[in-house]
């Protein structure tokens, strides 16, 4: 018996399909017209609402009853079409830091991150390990971000922000080290870093001043500028500084502690908070005394080194903060034909305890 068109219908080509509207699991998918409907307002109003819009006025109860029923029936808004709408996406790609950069640049870009929320922006961890140059510019720009903040670890490229800025990137802020044509910059000056603490070190008498540098792969962007540092602070006295590898373990800071009197080392800037505080044990074990045999610097002013004893002379570094960094990214967006502008992200200070 041959079987009816109806029937023939049932078979994988069709097996697939949705009606739209509805879920792969089969339920209906919410519309702003619904929330419209529960909310008893417009779509227009709707839309006013749940995408933020500054320009039209609209009563804070009438704004509660629209996102309660949003909320109610599941309602999310869609990128793609508010984006369409727009001319633009709100989305601000971050590419994600592969390498270990300590507190506090976790807490600068923890908030950033919040402050570009608040702004009504999508914010978006790109993983690019693996990437760099126009290869990376090339996967950002496949995503079609409203901005680009690059944070350093990934090497921005003239090319590259060409390359976005043509998939319709309004903004590409670039932090880090170097200024990179065709971007906002918000500059650090780490070699500032190293000269307050190689100054302090000379300041207090020592002429053997080691650095540490850390072996982590991709801290060299942050520690060669501090050891550059610390190198022009000790030439106008005549001090020597001599590099010191180590990795953030135990094991090694041990085996350098150990070679210590050889190297005759009497002050050592170690890079860091985190750094200074595994060696200073390490030295310590080791029958060196902190500060008379060698003096101690470290960088970041951590809570931790003021518990420590001695406690921890440091480099206090002071920040812009991640709202004014979140605000430049917005006016970027907003008017993105403007110069670009250069902006110094840290200011730095020697602050003077025990260790050294």
């Amino acid at each position: 018996m041959s079987q009816s068109p109806k029937q023939q219908s049932t078979g994988p080509s069709s097996a697939g399909r949705q009606p739209a509207g509805q879920s792969p699991a089969g339920r209906s998918v919410p519309t702003s017209a619904d929330v419209a409907r529960l909310a008893g307002v417009s779509r227009a109003t709707v839309s006013y609402v749940l995408n933020n819009t500054a320009a039209v006025r609209i009563s804070e109860p009438t704004r509660r009853r629209v996102r309660e029923a949003a909320e109610e029936l599941g309602y999310v808004p869609h990128a793609a079409a508010r984006s369409l709408r727009a001319g633009h996406s709100r989305m601000v790609l971050m590419p994600t830091a592969h390498v270990p950069i300590g507190p506090l640049y976790s807490r600068f870009f923890n908030e950033l991150q919040w402050a570009l929320r608040r702004l009504d922006y999508t914010v978006v961890q790109y993983g690019s390990v693996g990437l760099d140059g126009d290869a990376a510019a090339r996967a950002w720009a496949e995503l079609r971000p409203v901005a680009v903040v690059s944070l350093g670890p990934v090497e921005v490229t003239p090319s590259g922000v060409d390359l976005l800025k043509r998939a319709g990137a309004r903004a590409v802020i670039t932090v880090g080290p170097q200024r990179v044509e065709g971007t906002h910059s918000v500059v650090m000056d780490l070699t500032r870093v190293g000269r307050d603490a190689g100054e302090h070190l000379v300041a207090r008498g020592c002429r053997a001043i080691g650095v540490v540098m850390p072996e982590e792969p991709g801290l060299e962007m942050f520690s060669v500028p501090r050891l550059e540092g610390v190198r022009a602070a000790a030439a106008e006295a005549g001090a020597t500084v001599v590099p010191l590898p180590l990795a953030y373990e135990e094991e090694p800071a041990a085996a350098l502690a150990g070679r210590w009197r050889e190297l005759g080392l009497d002050g050592v800037f170690a890079y860091n908070d985190e750094y200074a505080m595994l060696l200073m044990r390490a030295l310590q074990d080791a029958g060196i005394a902190v500060p008379d045999d060698t003096a101690v610097v470290g960088s970041d002013d951590l809570l931790l080194g003021r518990l420590l004893r001695p406690r921890l002379s440091t480099v206090h570094i002071d920040m812009i903060g991640g709202r004014a960094l979140a605000e430049l990214v917005d006016r970027a967006v907003r008017e993105p034909g403007t110069r670009p502008e250069r902006h110094e992200l840290l200011d730095s200070r020697m602050v003077v305890r025990e260790s050294s």
